[in-house]
């Protein structure tokens, strides 16, 4: 639009630059009514802010038409009073729940205050939610008003949700609304309108030319379904059209409709449908359920005396828990699956059409509520999919869980390195052609039947993620039938934003789904293997991007999602996705594998919680998500501009989490001069790997703090929280529970942090600057080297092969069962270093793992080495599990180790 340069910024703050826009209004406003300001630049402001107003409903065409009167009369004041009133209300979303908004000489009385208090913490009556409903019309902009009215007149006291219209013209108008207004709920679309908008748009049209133009006018309407559809897929799309309705409803390319009208000639059942569409998302079967159980009389005769609370309400002792926590969690606890209630194990119920809700939602086929938390999902999948001497290539820097799933199924890992990032002690991801030449390797020793899974972590705790189509597309060219394991668990509200969704598990299975359906992958195959031969070398394979035989790939993709770290669930609620056309094959071993690991009684309100999460994401995901990247790109400039912060901190851009070969269109980072929106979604589409914009690594070694350090010097000081650290960073993370007070709070913070240390400085002279500077070359350049995975102990390779280092981790994690078998080596002392010198090898009996930077560096039946040894004495991090510092090195003994051998 005209409002925008395309600046990447610009686009993804316009959900918080459009509050800030109406202040802006309101400080020119009142420089003008002091004679300081001048109407032209009120006269500028507002017209840069009308376009945008126009893709919401609130203030809506009467209101604005009063300011540009107002302006125009050279009433400063009152354009001052009424962008005042229209900012608090959009502030307050008072226009939400007080029609008097709307009306312009309706206002607020003075005693009267806008209820913006969580309910728990104030009276206030039941609300209807209010969403707004997006109609694309062919009917002059003169129509639209009165077609506004006859919409609001269709209210019914009894309708369970409130909406109002926005009304645009054109197809790019439409596609700007869904993108930039998050209320939008649905979609009315009627035919005959426009392509080309009204505005200027040539960075929205950069962003809008993959899609191409429809081939005909008559097409437009499923064209823009088309890229609704794309961007927000959680939206209900209806259709009214004059043509053979009939006809259309039975065409494949309307399958994005929920409901197509002929005409206007059922306006009141297109405004039922439009409510029903909602209901449909605002549906929690199994919490709507539990609320009905609480309320109910229930005699207690089963084994959880907690359930209705009398054991807690009718104590003198801790009767403090449940006025802590309140009668509803009590009277909803029950260890009972009948009475309206169902079984997570077995679910018949409410449970079962929750979690097919839930894959609804994410885009899945199936999907399976777990309530102990991903680290269980990924150990469920992993026991499913996989049995002893199955082949898995996994990323060495992965999960825990992912280590031990494979530890309890006898499935041997077969690990891949992560490109390292030596300078912050910490990895990156997998380059795809380290995964395709350890493919290759076994294909070439005929061991390829043994490979069964890709297990891979999507994003990574530090926000790198994988472009997960080409990973799989690739990874299919040479087995497929390959399945994929795409830990996601800190990413699972990625679903809900088109610059995130492409690169998850569900996103990009869903891509290329349709992809084997269009006939021209055929072709595109076909052409491939002519050009590349009958008998292709290893290195042109690694060097082509390698297209999948449609005819005989079977898609075949797992997801995990820690709901709980990215969307509105209780701690350790979590959920694994299937997209698996031969789920049938695993279902069994798949039941399993939840009776193995989930506890038979889990808790309800955690339940609920994944119910309401799934709910909450349908409904409202989108602006939630956006919201998180806003706060994330508010704390990148503020942080990285701000000229005393800079001094001592900056958060890392993807071109230094990143390295360029690795970022093939070219991407910097979100905040850099000159880099568009456009920029970001070409980055999106093309590079290898994609920092997500949400999680910021911020450097602090440069003050003379590491991670540890740091970490506790926030919690302890000013209450702020973060989880990962590395030897000279911690990661920020924005969700959708952040504000913008939040980042004021940060950069407060660090201002504080950032003068302490000038004074520091300051005050102690030359030798505290030298100590300083000490400080920080021992955190920023005096870093260890990251060690690689040695390699399994032949004793532990039973029959792998020669030049892939597959091994038996389970044998050797079990043999350590027996202290007999097992020693300890001192890890600082001659006879570690004499060991390594002449052996013979130490095999570790154990995981060992550092936290930070948290991944294994040594795992059961691995060969230590004196890399591992050197960055395990460089280290001076307080938890390393798996590690006891007055014992030392657990190892197999040589002779258990040479026993093995000979076996």
């Amino acid at each position: 639009m005209t409002t925008s340069t395309g600046r990447i910024d610009q686009f993804l703050l316009l959900h918080a630059a459009r509050a800030d826009k109406w202040r802006e209004l309101i400080s020119l406003a009142g420089e003008w009514a002091r004679g300081k300001g001048d109407r032209m630049a009120v006269e500028a402001a507002v017209a840069a802010m009308a376009p945008l107003e126009e893709f919401h409903a609130y203030p809506g065409a009467r209101l604005l038409a009063a300011l540009n009167e107002r302006v125009a009369g050279g009433d400063a004041a009152g354009v001052a009073t009424l962008a005042r009133r229209i900012s608090n209300a959009l502030l307050t979303r008072a226009y939400r729940e007080r029609p008097g908004e709307w009306d312009l000489h309706d206002e607020m009385p003075a005693g009267e205050v806008v209820d913006v208090l969580p309910p728990a913490l104030g009276e206030r009556e039941t609300h209807r939610p209010y969403f707004e409903v997006l109609f694309v019309v062919a009917q002059p902009a003169s129509r639209w008003p009165a077609l506004a009215a006859e919409i609001r007149r269709l209210r019914r006291p009894e309708d369970a949700f409130v909406y109002e219209a926005v009304i645009v013209g054109s197809f790019e108008d439409a596609f700007c609304a869904a993108a930039m207004n998050p209320a939008i709920g649905a979609v009315v679309m009627a035919e005959g309108f426009s392509y080309r908008s009204r505005h200027d748009a040539p960075a929205l049209r950069a962003v809008l030319e993959p899609f191409g133009e429809p081939g005909s006018p008559e097409d437009t309407a499923l064209f823009l379904a088309s890229a609704i559809k794309r961007i927000r897929p959680e939206l209900d799309l209806y259709l009214l059209s004059d043509r053979e309705v009939e006809r259309l409803a039975g065409d494949p390319e309307a399958d994005s409709f929920r409901r197509i009208f002929y005409g206007v000639e059922e306006l009141l059942e297109q405004h039922l449908a439009i409510l029903e569409g909602v209901q449909a998302r605002y549906e929690t079967p199994f919490f709507d359920n539990l609320k009905k159980y609480a309320m109910r009389p229930i005699g207690t005769f089963h084994a959880l005396p907690i359930a209705r609370g009398k054991s807690v309400f009718n104590s003198d002792w801790i009767r403090d828990m449940g006025e802590f926590y309140g009668i509803n969690l009590f009277l909803a606890e029950s260890s009972a699956t009948t009475g309206g209630l169902d079984s997570l194990l077995e679910p018949t119920g409410n449970i079962k059409k929750a979690q097919e809700m839930a894959a609804r939602a994410f885009g899945a086929d199936h999907v399976f509520f777990v309530t102990n938390g991903t680290s269980t999902s990924n150990k469920m999948a992993v026991q499913a999919l996989t049995a002893p001497g199955d082949i898995v290539i996994v990323d060495r820097n992965c999960h825990k869980s992912h280590h031990y799933g494979m530890v309890l199924t006898g499935a041997q890992p077969l690990y891949v390195e992560a490109y390292p990032m030596t300078e912050y002690s910490m990895y990156g991801a997998v380059p795809l052609a380290t995964i395709k030449k350890a493919m290759l390797a076994l294909k070439a020793e005929g061991r390829l039947d043994r490979l069964k899974m890709l297990d891979l972590t999507n994003c990574t705790f530090d926000g790198h993620m994988y472009n997960t189509r080409r990973v799989m597309e690739e990874c299919l060219a040479i087995k497929p039938d390959l399945i994929f394991l795409w830990d996601e668990a800190w990413s699972g509200f990625a679903r809900f934003s088109p610059f995130l969704r492409p690169r998850t598990a569900m996103g990009a299975a869903a891509d290329i789904e349709a992809w084997l359906r269009d006939p021209a992958s055929v072709a595109a195959y076909e052409k491939q293997r002519a050009d590349l031969g009958d008998a292709p070398s290893e290195e042109a394979l690694l060097a082509t991007r390698l297209i999948p035989n449609p005819r005989q790939v079977r898609l075949r993709v797992y997801q995990t999602n820690s709901t709980h770290k990215s969307m509105s669930a209780i701690r350790q609620g979590s959920m694994l996705l299937v997209k698996d056309v031969d789920f049938h094959t695993v279902e069994t071993q798949f039941h399993e594998a939840v009776f193995t690991h989930a506890s038979t009684s889990p808790n309800q309100q955690l339940i609920a919680s994944l119910d309401v999460a799934r709910r909450q994401m349908e409904l409202e995901g989108y602006g939630l998500v956006m919201n998180a990247i806003e706060i994330a790109l508010k704390i990148r400039l503020a942080v990285n501009s701000h000229p005393l912060i800079s001094k001592y901190f900056r958060v890392l851009g993807a071109d230094e989490m990143i390295p360029a070969a690795y970022r093939q269109s070219g991407f910097q980072d979100y905040t850099r001069p000159g880099t568009g929106w456009a920029d970001a979604v070409k980055a999106m589409r093309e590079d290898e790997f994609y920092l997500d914009p949400t999680r910021m690594t911020l450097v602090c070694g440069t003050a003379g703090f590491d991670g540890t350090q740091f970490k506790g010097l926030l919690a302890n000081e000013y209450d702020i929280q973060l989880n990962k650290t590395s030897r000279n960073s911690v990661l920020l993370q924005s969700n959708i529970n952040n504000t913008r007070s939040d980042v004021a709070h940060l950069i407060r913070v660090l201002v504080e942090i950032c003068h302490g240390i000038e004074k520091r400085l300051a005050d102690g002279g030359p030798e505290e600057q030298a100590s300083f500077a000490a400080r920080v070359k021992s955190l920023m350049t005096d870093v260890p080297d990251l060690p690689n995975f040695s390699h399994f102990h032949e004793a532990f390779r039973g029959d792998a092969g020669r030049d892939t280092p597959e091994g038996d981790m389970r044998s050797a994690f079990f043999g350590a069962y027996h202290p007999e078998l097992c020693e300890y080596v001192p890890l600082f002392g001659a006879e570690c270093d004499r060991r390594l010198r002449e052996g013979p090898e130490m095999v570790s009996a154990n995981f060992v793992i550092p936290y930070p930077p948290g991944f294994p560096i040594m795992v059961p039946g691995q060969v230590i080495t004196q890399e591992t040894i050197d960055f395990m004495r460089k280290l001076d991090v307080k938890e390393i599990h798996g590690y006891e510092k007055t014992k030392g090195l657990k190892l197999l003994k040589p002779d258990a180790v040479a026993a093995r051998g000979r076996r």
